[in-house]
């Protein structure tokens, strides 16, 4: 059997399916994949695909300007050359654009999995953890999964069943690392980040950078891409003691080998810090702005992430700040340096005052999903409880069982009466469809569609106007409107979906 996965995404999200494309093996699957041209090299670092197809994505974009139907015999050409190689029983595509669908469904009548089309172009999600994948990304703050979890469970492997190990670095790198005199310590930096706002200041790594030097003899090495040439400069230039700066001057392999020799890697959310967590590199990450560790943080137990404790955190993507970006200067260079000397003189987090962050500690839970852990006085406060809750009790339904009443409360008692409430209303609105439905089903006059539509819209605007219940409801939506031409089936995934926000209901009193 074989099975060749789609991953149209970024350098970080392709390192990220390790542990399902191990996961596909171990079942005894024969992996290939396929993946942007520009993040070959990031697949390269994947331990176990046998075949690599990357997609030409720049090239057949600019070919759309001589004329959409070459452009289009290329595609064609591609996905046929890609379906003769590969030769899969099963195209898992775990990519959520029309595009990544799109090429899923060119790539021949083999069974479909993940995200894909049904026969008529419609969008059509194998399973529910497919669903969430699609939906989840644009509710950063209620989002309880981290990301390598999701892409197992679309590819149908168990939480936990396989550990996040990339390929071992073969490149040599001694060369690249001649430490000055006194250097006993290597601590990776890596400045940069996807968006400038997202960025930890660099005043405050340079801050950094003078602390483990001066007090741990621990030489910071930079790392990142040509384009974080002058962050790495201004850093080299305000840190005023020996620094090794490799930006832009690694291959993606050198990279890899650089962070598998570092004693400690301290980073924003990016692609660097996912590449250490598959190396096992220990990990102390900055989430700012959009980014957030309980979706997007490293998958390696016992890594720490610091967020700004700002009940704005995180902020929606393409929202403009009303605060000035105040969670850039909530997270100090003391903190930091505090944390990573003593982790690198004690091997162990040590216990600091967290002054205006909040600290977790990365960790596998019983059910096998990668949770967060309250650290150095971070209370478990309203948002942690609701998600953790909803982490318990949305993984039961995502994997297709009823979700169970949690034996402890789920949110703070100061957001369960609004959350009751309005859970509440919302399953009041699931039976009065039903019934509608019903009617419907029987007598289906202009007036009663009105009605039902009607009642439709109220449930779909009442959850998206609750932050903590917007995933749901995203879900409920795309899900029944998948099946809006059956009506049968559309009130069963309502029925489904009302058990859910019942069992929420019930954990909160």
């Amino acid at each position: 059997m074989g099975t060749l996965i789609v991953n149209l995404t970024r350098f970080g999200d392709v390192l990220q399916s390790q542990p399902l494309v191990a996961g596909l093996i171990a079942q005894g699957e024969d992996v290939s994949y396929l993946c942007l041209d520009n993040f070959r090299g990031a697949a390269e670092l994947l331990d176990g695909p046998q075949g690599l197809h990357p997609l030409p994505g720049g090239r057949l974009l600019a070919g759309l300007d001589a004329g959409w139907p070459k452009a289009l015999s290329e595609v064609l050409g591609f996905s046929r050359g890609v379906a003769a190689a590969a030769a899969p029983d099963t195209v898992l595509n775990i990519t959520p654009a029309l595009s990544a669908r799109l090429l899923t469904r060119l790539l021949g009548p083999q069974s479909g999995a993940g995200l894909g089309l049904e026969a008529h172009g419609f969008a059509r999600d194998e399973t529910p953890w497919a669903a969430y994948l699609q939906t989840a990304s644009r509710f950063r703050g209620a989002s309880p999964f981290n990301l390598v979890d999701v892409f197992c469970r679309v590819g149908g492997i168990a939480p936990g069943a396989r550990d996040y190990r990339l390929k071992k670095p073969a490149a040599d790198v001694d060369g690249l690392l001649a430490l000055p005199a006194g250097a006993r310590r290597l601590v990776g930096f890596q400045l940069g980040a996807s968006e400038e706002r997202r960025r930890w200041p660099l005043a405050h790594f340079a801050s950094v950078a003078r602390g483990l030097w001066e007090n741990c003899a621990a030489l910071p090495v930079i790392l990142g891409a040509r384009a974080e040439r002058p962050l790495a400069e201004r850093l080299v230039a305000a840190a005023g003691v020996p620094v090794l700066d490799l930006a832009g001057r690694t291959n993606l392999s050198e990279l890899a080998a650089v962070t598998a020799r570092l004693d400690l890697l301290l980073t924003n959310d990016t692609g660097t810090m996912h590449l250490a967590a598959g190396l096992g590199t220990p990990i102390l990450a900055v989430f700012l702005c959009t980014a957030q560790p309980w979706d997007t943080g490293p998958y390696l137990p016992g890594a720490l992430c610091l967020e700004p404790d700002l009940p704005c955190h995180p902020c929606a993507f393409g929202t403009a700040c009303a605060h000035g970006l105040a969670c850039r200067a909530a997270v100090v260079p003391e903190v930091v340096l505090a944390l990573a000397q003593g982790f690198l003189q004690r091997g162990a987090w040590p216990e600091v005052n967290r002054n205006g962050a909040r600290l977790w500690l990365t960790g596998r839970e019983e059910s096998g999903l990668m949770g967060l852990t309250p650290f150095a006085g971070t209370p478990a406060d309203d948002r942690y409880q609701w998600l953790s809750l909803l982490r318990r009790m949305l993984g039961q339904f995502l994997d297709g069982s009823l979700p169970r009443e949690a034996s402890e409360p789920g949110s703070h008692p100061a957001a369960a009466p609004r959350l009751r409430a309005v859970i509440d209303e919302a399953v009041g609105l699931c039976t009065l469809l039903a019934a509608q439905g019903e009617l419907l089903s029987r007598l289906p006059l202009p007036a009663h569609k009105t009605r039902f539509l009607a009642t439709w819209q109220r449930l779909g605007a009442l959850l998206a106007a609750e932050p903590r219940l917007a995933v749901i409801g995203a879900l409920l939506v795309h899900e029944a409107e998948e099946r809006g031409a059956e009506l049968a089936a559309m009130l069963a995934v309502v029925a489904r979906y009302a058990r859910l926000l019942a069992g929420l209901g019930a954990a909160l009193c």
